[in-house]
């Protein structure tokens, strides 16, 4: 399946319509309950789902097809509906008892989303690393706790879960799941979702 989408990116680049179409015409029921999952309305899913193939179009050059194509549409189809969610918010005027019930769902749907980027992030890392990260992260288990727990030395536990992470932020930032922001001329990671505030 992975050579085959990457066999019909080639094509499309190449201005074969009909590529994309094969291409996106297998996915395109999964990313529409995606869309309708974050925004709980079938029209404005399905707006999403239509935004999120032209986005594809234009940038199908910029999916690196060594790896799934799904997961990268799915980031791409989330980013569209943080944005429409976005704007939905900043178009209603709602009363302030309305706010916060609003708020928590979308925090809620925010946090899910992240939690599945965070996911298929630690996929295409090395297992040792993710073991470590998790373990440090999930389990809040210390450096010593996982050097024993992995039978390795506590600066091996160290270099991996660095490695980890930062491996993962690279991830997220290049499926546009975080994005980077520039404070008095220094990058710092946004340790937030696109689109959520």
């Amino acid at each position: 399946m992975a050579e085959s989408n990457a066999l019909l990116a080639q094509q499309f680049c190449r201005d074969d319509q009909q590529a994309f179409a094969k291409l996106v015409g297998r996915p395109q029921s999964l990313v529409f309950r995606v869309c309708l999952r974050m925004l709980g309305h079938r029209q404005d899913a399905e707006d999403a789902t239509q935004e999120t193939f032209s986005r594809v179009a234009r940038h199908l050059h910029r999916w690196d097809s060594r790896r799934p194509f799904e997961p990268w549409l799915v980031a791409i189809a989330g980013n569209r509906c943080r944005s429409l969610l976005a704007k939905r918010r900043s178009a209603r005027q709602l009363p302030l008892t309305v706010e916060p019930a609003i708020d928590s769902q979308h925090a809620s749907q925010a946090a899910e989303c992240l939690r599945e980027e965070l996911k298929l992030a630690l996929q295409q890392i090395p297992d040792e690393h993710r073991r470590a990260f998790e373990l440090f992260h999930e389990h809040s288990l210390n450096y010593i706790e996982i050097a024993e727990r992995l039978g390795c030395p506590v600066g091996t536990v160290k270099t991996w879960v660095h490695r980890a992470r930062r491996s993962v932020i690279d991830q997220l930032q290049q499926r546009e799941v975080i994005e980077t922001v520039s404070i008095q001329g220094n990058p710092r990671r946004a340790t937030e979702m696109k689109g959520v505030s």
